[in-house]
């Protein structure tokens, strides 16, 4: 398989991340409004969605993939997370990549990503 077709294939598992992240997202803005959940509880439901989407994202990858699924699942989590950065830098233009939250959830994304291609 060419290193076209893999990167063509990473894109497709980038939106399958993102469309299962609106949802997701969708859901919980419900969840606030409906049950007025707490801003700190919120916040981690946030970074559990970015750590399961990636897995859900790489698994995908690494079905396809089927070679060094590992680290097509590293790339998904690394693209994922700095798609998120960028938006997030042009969006606020008040992002601190040295912000402690900010690289564990980086590395949460990494690491699911990494762990759906190792499970694919």
């Amino acid at each position: 398989m060419s290193i076209g077709r893999k990167i063509g294939i990473v894109i497709k598992g980038l939106i399958v991340s993102y469309a299962v992240t609106g949802v997701l997202l969708l859901a919980l803005a419900y969840a606030v409004y409906r049950f007025r959940l707490e801003e700190t509880l919120s916040s981690l439901i946030i970074i559990a969605i970015y750590v399961i989407v990636t897995f859900v994202g790489a698994f995908v990858v690494g079905k396809q993939v089927k070679e060094k699924r590992f680290l097509w699942g590293l790339i998904l989590g690394l693209m994922y997370i700095l798609i998120i950065t960028v938006v997030g830098l042009l969006i606020s233009k008040a992002f601190h990549v040295t912000d402690t939250a900010n690289l564990t959830t980086a590395m949460l994304c990494v690491g699911g990503g990494l762990l759906g291609g190792m499970l694919s």
